[in-house]
């Protein structure tokens, strides 16, 4: 098997896992840099994976459709456009789904979208535990809550976080460095975090990507996983001394995290 993230926009990732003969597709917001990669490669497209309704995750579905030699897995919580529907095998958290030989466990994590999902495998080929999260889960942060809560959104994250720790997480943006910036203004002490965020720099320096990350990293120096830590509740009371009680819930904590990265430059 081999796993490859399609540059696509300004900084998303189309993943695209292929065994040589056959591909998948993750949230192919544009079908160009898709049908390039299958052109090269002497591909066919055996199926496309789709994460929530946001256009630059499912803007290309329609033109690829003429190359599609399989299903279109789509979470039928969410509001697809119309090109998308007529295309459309729904599915939901608990679900699975084969492609490639590889099962997928679907799981609904609700947050950044309201019927947003992800697929998780315990073991694609020699890839291995194999997440994707769409824009959930990013390395060194999460998404936006545009339609769910913050407590939908940290029992997602959580959800993820208990993923063995092996697992290749294939976020569809690379939001790395902005996140690691803020992830070390509120935990400055994480040495870990620093070092991840030195080998970040250095990739992105050499026109490399920084994903996938690994679930076990990121449990270690993502904030939005670690709600329920000392250090991270301590730099949420700093931030927002009157919304925090002396013992916030992790919730609360995400909560005020979430709302500080929006503002944070």
């Amino acid at each position: 098997m081999t796993l490859t993230p399609l540059p696509a926009f300004d900084d998303n990732y189309l993943w695209l896992l292929d065994n040589g003969r056959e591909a998948l597709v993750v949230d192919p917001g544009d079908a160009g840099p898709v049908a390039a990669a299958l052109d090269a490669r002497g591909l066919e497209l055996a199926g496309i994976l789709l994460t929530h309704h946001h256009g630059d995750h499912v803007g290309g579905v329609d033109a690829l459709r003429p190359r599609l030699r399989g299903p279109v897995y789509a979470p039928v919580k969410e509001e697809m456009p119309e090109a998308v529907q007529r295309a459309a095998t729904w599915v939901r958290g608990g679900d699975t789904v084969d492609l490639l030989g590889v099962r997928f466990a679907v799981m609904d994590v609700p947050g950044h979208t309201a019927g947003h999902i992800a697929y998780f495998s315990a073991e694609a080929g020699d890839v291995g535990p194999l997440l994707f999260c769409g824009d959930t889960l990013f390395s060194g942060g999460c998404g936006r809550l545009f339609e769910g809560t913050p407590a939908q959104m940290h029992a997602s994250l959580q959800s993820l976080a208990a993923l063995p720790a092996d697992t290749r997480v294939c976020c569809a943006h690379e939001y790395t460095l902005s996140n690691l910036r803020f992830a070390r203004e509120v935990d400055p002490g994480n040495a870990e975090l620093a070092a991840y965020a030195g080998w970040c720099e250095a990739q992105r320096e050499a026109g490399l990507p920084t994903l996938p990350a690994r679930i076990g990293t990121e449990v270690r120096i993502n904030p939005f996983l670690r709600c329920d830590q000392s250090a991270l509740q301590d730099a949420a009371r700093r931030h927002a001394p009157l919304k925090l009680s002396a013992a916030p819930s992790p919730v609360d904590v995400f909560a005020t995290l979430r709302e500080w990265k929006n503002g944070f430059r």
